[in-house]
């Protein structure tokens, strides 16, 4: 497997290549129309959608899913303009948001925040910050950043969306850089509700897969700060069952997960196959009972079908 520090290397020097396989970055390469080969993909009774279908149906879930390869245009599309609920997907347009908009020359980043045992208490999850010497000494903004991606803790991204001024703020990060549909509207635990028919806190597979790629591919954050979110997604802990668990070993994949209420189970991120471009990977999923389990095998096998169609030769 590629390393995590050969893939930054390659965000920080590939330059001219990067553009070349992106299209120009933010400009062309989020708007690239699929080819005439990626189309099958889009037409009922294709492969790629009955896979998915099947899937949908063995899992008793509802699942939506959006891939996009790069580097040849092609696109798989399954449900992909339904929303779903984020969950904790919206940690990275949040960090997104923390880098784009807070920090201007890193002293933002070094900022310690100091919080309490109530705010761990309330938040549902604390890997990180609910670490005593955390606790008691505070933490930067930057390993904030870090352990919300990384290890997906909630205290750490309701300290940022505080800094943010609240949920709403990452919707409006969304819309500055092109994402129409994807909304926070709630803080961690409560965001996580899940229940159907809900639109607040949700997002559409094709929304949260373009977003992502906006923010590790594409030009919405500098490219230091770039670098940053992409090693973070690339060091997820909480992924390796989801999209890893049905991509081949050899692909380097950075991602942020979700989980909520009625069996919601997202995964989201970048794929870099061996020597080939990145691959865009959105994944989420519900069912239809409120304490239904999680179900990491469908993502899995979701990525693997998604894997296949997009590297299928035209």
């Amino acid at each position: 497997m590629r390393g995590r520090l050969d893939i930054l290397e390659s965000i920080r020097v590939a330059g001219a290549s990067r553009r070349a396989v992106l299209a120009g970055g933010l400009g062309a390469a989020l708007t690239v129309v699929p080819s005439a080969s990626a189309a099958y993909a889009s037409v009922p009774g294709g492969e790629a959608v009955r896979k998915l279908r099947d899937l949908e149906q063995e899992h008793d879930a509802r699942l939506g899913a959006f891939g996009w390869n790069t580097a040849t245009g092609r696109r798989v599309s399954y449900r992909a303009d339904e929303l779903f609920p984020l969950c904790s997907t919206s940690k990275t347009p949040a960090v997104g948001a923390v880098l784009r908009d807070l920090d201007r020359d890193g002293s933002f980043l070094r900022k310690v925040i100091h919080y309490t045992q109530q705010d761990i208490d309330r938040s549902g999850g604390a890997p990180i910050t609910g670490l005593p010497d955390n606790l008691a000494r505070g933490m930067t903004v930057e390993d904030l950043c870090g352990a919300a991606l990384s290890y997906s803790d909630n205290t750490a991204i309701n300290l940022l969306l505080a800094e943010l001024g609240g949920p709403a703020s990452v919707t409006r990060f969304c819309r500055s850089i092109g994402d129409t549909v994807t909304r926070l509207d709630r803080w961690e635990p409560e965001l996580n509700s899940a229940e159907p028919g809900r639109t607040t806190d949700t997002t559409t597979p094709h929304a949260i897969g373009m977003t992502y790629a906006r923010l590790a591919l594409g030009n919405a954050l500098e490219a230091a700060d770039r670098e940053r979110l992409t090693g973070w997604l690339l060091a997820n802990t909480t992924g390796d069952k989801r999209l890893r668990a049905g991509l081949p070993e050899e692909w380097t994949v950075g991602d942020k997960t979700g989980t909520g209420s009625y069996g919601t189970a997202n995964d989201v991120g970048i794929a870099w196959p061996p020597g080939q471009g990145p691959i865009v990977l959105a994944v989420l999923s519900t069912k239809h009972v409120a304490d239904a389990t999680a179900d990491d095998s469908l993502i899995a096998e979701t990525a693997t079908v998604l894997a296949s169609a997009l590297m299928r030769q035209a």
